[in-house]
């Protein structure tokens, strides 16, 4: 199976609104549609019929995209990688240990973006 054909419902286990994330971010629904096309976020449809999410699991505690992400994001569109198959890869087991989303909030993003530049290449 290929990322483009993961089950987004079933490896995310909780998803944001455009208006979820504007209120936690502080900012509007335009702002957040921005920050996708800019790739400082990343979006995707996980369940058919349902308008376009974005993991919760992107932001850290204090409500601000997890440390890393937007140029993770950036090195893998780079990479021909679309919204939809970075969300699947950052959240598969890679064997880092764990999922590369739970080491990029555990700060541990050095192996994450070596991985993503490797995959990127």
């Amino acid at each position: 199976m290929t990322l483009a054909e993961e089950d987004l419902s079933t490896l995310v286990d909780t998803w944001l609104d455009w208006r979820q994330a504007a209120d936690l971010l502080g900012v509007s629904e335009a702002k957040v549609r921005t920050m996708v096309r800019e790739h400082e976020l990343a979006a995707a449809v996980p369940v058919p019929g349902q308008g376009p999410r974005i993991p919760a699991a992107f932001f850290d505690d204090g409500g601000q995209p997890v440390k890393g992400l937007s140029g993770l994001i950036t090195m893998l569109h780079d990479g021909r990688f679309d919204d939809r198959e970075i969300i699947a890869w950052l959240f598969l087991d890679d064997d880092l240990p764990g999922r590369p989303i739970d080491a990029l909030r555990e700060n541990r993003g050095s192996e994450v973006k070596r991985r993503a530049q490797a995959m990127a290449l």
